[in-house]
């Protein structure tokens, strides 16, 4: 393995201690990774737009700061990225479509604020789906990203390249945003970490909307620890943002490390078993996770709520009505600049009546009451997230039957804080992964028992070899 190589799988907390000792230049650690995706990425496509000047830019002043001993915390010289639906001063805000090709941000999102306060290395802008919707789409100005794992097969999204270059190891850590799995679904299927947290925890202000009340931005790392350290840095209540939470934020570290005997595992097996069948690999991964959960001492039982597909009914009903108020002026006017993919998927919103919208609305409401009731039984709740393994990505009639199939929507129903968990890998190589769920502000407690369960297995250690 070369050293390019070495510093390429990284985590955030061990280039953080070596940065803070000045054992290793930012400088250096920027022009590795800079190198390695001008060296793979033409293969992967998960860079929209890389910025290398920015980047150097941002590590030579990290680096000066370092120097002078003026450590701003973990994320001070190291290398993050952007879903291009994310602000960031001064560059195109795309969203991955000819809509908004030439939209130049004039300010910066809330975590990019964030992030560029803690001394963050800007890598560029990641690729989406168009609009953090529709799927990976060949009739757009850029290509869809591909899985490192194997490039013929689909990414997950709509955070794919966010998914792809940290799985990659062309950063170490990258934003992503999910309203109905858009962060967990990349997570799973480049078998890193993925976290959706509570709904209003984390500013949305500077990102392109899809749908307003099911909107989050999240966190894609490839390790535990890395994802709440920087889930540490990014949330917090936005006066400005309406949908934020005027709540106390932070200490998601504080937990790593504690053993989880005696915690209360929930199973929601009828999501993957009954209500819709996973593929047998990624079943059997998730029920042996449960297990390992076990035998690190938590007590494991099965629990059941209302049926998969009532979820995923609301948040389609109410996606689809919220996306296309959003869209509604430029379909009128430039339906012919919108991919087929997402076209037809924000269309949809245009024949949904307001009394199914309503509806939809008030079922959220009792469906999210009886969920949050589970935590009365049980700490912390397991289940699938995707149902199948990655596709290929030029099989149209596969991504669009596995897209489908996943469990992740019902958490944007219920504003729940989710996390997408690697669970090892198929005969064939191709990552698979499971879902810890919490109630409201238990991510603290989430990453506790998925540090646990890494530190018990060997998937964080396990990286793809790019072709």
């Amino acid at each position: 393995m070369s050293a390019t190589d070495d510093l390429a799988w990284l985590t955030v907390a061990a280039a953080a201690e070596l940065l803070r000792a000045k054992k290793l230049s930012p400088v250096e650690y920027t022009q590795a990774l800079i190198a390695r995706g001008e060296r793979h990425d033409k293969h992967y496509n998960a860079y929209l737009r890389a910025t290398p000047d920015i980047a150097l830019a941002d590590a030579r002043r990290a680096e000066s700061e370092i120097q002078r001993g003026e450590w701003r915390g973990p994320f001070h010289g190291v290398p993050y990225g952007l879903k291009d639906i994310v602000d960031y001063a001064g560059l195109p805000t795309t969203a991955h479509s000819k809509i908004l090709q030439d939209n130049i941000a004039n300010a910066d999102a809330v975590v990019t604020q964030k992030l560029r306060a803690a001394g963050g290395v800007f890598m560029g802008k990641l690729s989406t789906h168009e609009f953090a919707t529709g799927g990976p789409s060949f009739d757009l100005p850029w290509l869809p990203a591909r899985n490192p794992w194997n490039r013929d097969h689909f990414c997950g999204g709509s955070s794919s390249g966010s998914g792809t270059a940290t799985a990659a190891g062309f950063l170490p850590a990258a934003i992503g945003t999910d309203t109905g799995g858009s962060v967990r679904n990349p997570a799973t299927m480049c078998g890193i970490i993925g976290m959706k947290a509570t709904y209003g925890l984390v500013s949305r202000r500077g990102v392109v909307p899809l749908a307003y009340s099911l909107d989050h931005v999240g966190t894609l790392t490839r390790t535990v620890r890395d994802n709440a350290l920087m889930l540490d840095l990014i949330a917090g209540h936005d006066a400005l943002d309406p949908g934020s939470v005027n709540r106390a934020a932070g200490g998601y570290t504080g937990q790593l490390g504690r053993d989880i005997r005696g915690l209360r595992i929930g199973v929601l097996r009828h999501f993957y078993t009954r209500d819709m069948q996973a593929d047998a690999e990624m079943a059997a991964s998730i029920d042996g996770a449960a297990k390992q959960l076990g035998e690190l001492g938590a007590v494991v039982s099965e629990v059941s709520t209302a049926p998969l597909g009532e979820y995923l009914a609301v948040n389609r009903t109410i996606l689809t009505s919220e996306a296309f108020a959003v869209h509604e002026k430029w379909l009128r006017e430039r339906p012919q600049d919108y991919g087929a993919l997402a076209r037809e998927r924000i269309m949809a919103g245009a024949f949904v009546r307001a009394a199914d919208y309503v509806n939809a609305t008030r079922l959220r409401r009792k469906l999210t009451h009886a969920f949050h009731a589970l935590f009365e039984q049980v700490d912390v709740i397991v289940t699938a997230s995707a149902m199948d393994p990655a596709c290929r990505i030029d099989d149209e009639k596969a991504v669009d039957y596995t897209y489908g199939r996943q469990a992740r929507a019902p958490f944007n129903v219920t504003g729940s804080p989710a996390l997408s968990v690697p669970t090892g890998f198929t005969q064939s190589g191709l990552p698979l992964g499971m879902q810890l769920v919490g109630k409201p502000f238990s991510e603290a407690l989430l990453y506790r028992v998925a540090y646990a369960y890494e530190q018990a297995m060997p998937w964080a250690n396990k990286h793809p070899d790019l072709r």
